[in-house]
């Protein structure tokens, strides 16, 4: 299933600004509509920004919320390692938090990675799964196994024990490479700029460089190995609701992965939005808004015809 829209795409935020303790730190998020709650969890290196134009569809028949990744977007910018098992430790507390149940999970990248651990572990409060190029789909045998594969020396030189981290400090290369090689579009200055701002002050660009080192490769890291193992164990065999979008090429997510979601996942929608390359809510927000909301509608109803009648008197 292939899907396009050519709508213009907003670059405003117009959604009110919360904070939630956790962990000592403030996790910023936002929280809108009414509803069964659906989780947006970000990647590397953006913030809940990037679900600007996708949340209003989907706001309409849900709760919406959306939290920044300790140390990115609005979030507190401690002093701590940002590795893949604290970055789960803060979502987990954060959701822990807001005491929700029939959660629907939409994660890009690393917010796929880590929804899905916290999945992992709660799997009672799970209604549905949906991923948008994910990272750590499985552990990478060898660099040969990595996607892209014409990003391995880029990647290779941030593990780099002394050079990796001077040159994402210096050089912000996620973000500065964001207009002309991961994005099927030419952003605005404007968006730019709110994908800029978190990461002004070099010593806060921490998260960028620590999630490459966390891509489970050769074994290592060897916790984000077992980590991704044990989620794989539950996610290949559970029959909760998935939804994948992808696009051509796609980055983290080409014929390799969908050819292991198509042999490993049950219960599993892909849904083709065309052209694009890693941040699909900037390609292509509207006509994933759109055929989100219809598949979560879907879902709902089939979850309504399992479940036992019940009868409600009728109000004026």
């Amino acid at each position: 299933m292939s899907i396009q829209d050519t709508k213009p795409i907003g670059k405003t935020y117009p959604f009110a600004s919360r904070y939630l303790m956790v962990n000592g730190n403030r996790l910023h998020y936002i929280d809108h509509g009414s509803g069964d709650p659906v989780v947006f969890l970000h990647g590397n290196p953006t913030w809940s920004y990037t679900f600007r134009n996708i949340i209003p569809y989907v706001s309409s028949s849900h709760r919406c919320i959306a939290v920044d990744l300790i140390g990115m977007g609005r979030s507190d910018k401690p002093d701590i390692g940002y590795t893949f098992l604290e970055h789960v430790d803060y979502v987990t507390r954060f959701l822990e938090q807001l005491q929700l149940d029939n959660i629907t999970l939409v994660g890009h990248d690393w917010g796929a990675a880590i929804g899905l651990q916290y999945a992992l572990n709660h799997s009672d409060k799970i209604k549905a799964i949906v991923m948008l190029e994910p990272q750590a789909l499985y552990p990478n045998a060898a660099w040969s196994d990595f996607s892209p594969p014409e990003a391995q020396t880029l990647f290779q030189k941030l593990r780099h024990p002394e050079e990796g981290w001077p040159f994402m400090r210096d050089n912000s290369v996620f973000i500065e490479g964001m207009t002309n090689t991961i994005i099927n579009r030419a952003i605005t200055p404007e968006e730019h700029e709110q994908y800029r701002e978190p990461f002004r002050n070099h010593e806060n660009r921490k998260p960028m460089w620590v999630f490459p080192n966390q891509i489970p490769i050769e074994g290592q890291p060897s916790e984000v190995v077992e980590a991704v193992n044990a989620r794989n164990a539950w996610l290949t065999t559970t029959p909760v609701p998935k939804l994948l979008f992808y696009a051509t090429p796609g980055c983290t997510i080409r014929e390799p992965q969908l050819d292991w979601c198509r042999k490993h996942l049950s219960n599993l929608t892909l849904v083709d939005i065309g052209k694009g390359y890693h941040y699909l809510t900037e390609e292509n927000p509207h006509a994933i808004g759109q055929e989100l909301q219809r598949w979560l509608q879907q879902v709902t109803n089939v979850k309504s015809e399992r479940e036992p009648n019940h009868h409600v008197p009728a109000t004026e």
